[in-house]
């Protein structure tokens, strides 16, 4: 019952709408660049003081890096907020997704559940997977040590029934 916010949503929607964001956010997302710390943290900090968060929210895909992570600190905290819980989740393939070579389409470039077209996106090429993978072990990776010191990571197993990872989360937030 609380919002979920994430801001790679947020991103493609200004994308898709063309917003200034959205084309200064896609120029770096296609080339597997994390988005300026700046302007991410602004957007988090615009969209958490929004009416609808006012007895929560949860953050997915953010923060990404040590920077975001004490920028958005310090943001809550000028807002009388603090983080309540860090739940890093580990994802598994599901829904109406594809992999070239682990799990293709039974026709090329053609969804077996809705027959609509597929594309490659750009941040999904070889070439910019490898480079947010750099970008992710040089910069998130930091990030479970950050949340371990604090004493609020939780770990929660993303492979398993999405009702089960649903379930095991709102038993932590629970806590």
């Amino acid at each position: 019952s609380i919002p979920h916010i994430s801001t790679g949503d947020i991103f493609r929607a200004n994308i898709k709408n063309g917003t200034e964001l959205g084309k200064k956010a896609k120029t770096y997302m296609d080339q597997g660049l994390l988005v300026p710390d700046e302007l991410v943290v602004d957007l988090v900090v615009d969209r958490v003081n929004q009416d609808d968060c006012v007895n929560g929210y949860v953050l997915d895909g953010f923060p990404r890096t040590i920077p975001q992570a004490e920028a958005l600190d310090k943001a809550l905290a000028e807002m009388g907020q603090k983080m309540d819980y860090a739940i890093r989740r580990a994802c598994v393939d599901c829904g109406a997704t594809y992999h070239i070579v682990y799990a293709p389409t039974k026709e090329e470039d053609i969804c077996d559940k809705c027959g609509g077209g597929l594309i490659l996106r750009d941040d999904d090429k070889p070439e910019t997977v490898l480079k947010r993978l750099g970008v992710y072990h040089e910069q998130t990776q930091p990030l479970i040590d950050y949340y371990t010191q604090a004493g609020i990571l939780k770990e929660v197993d993303g492979t398993v029934d999405i009702d089960d990872v649903f379930a095991e989360i709102v038993k932590i937030l629970g806590e």
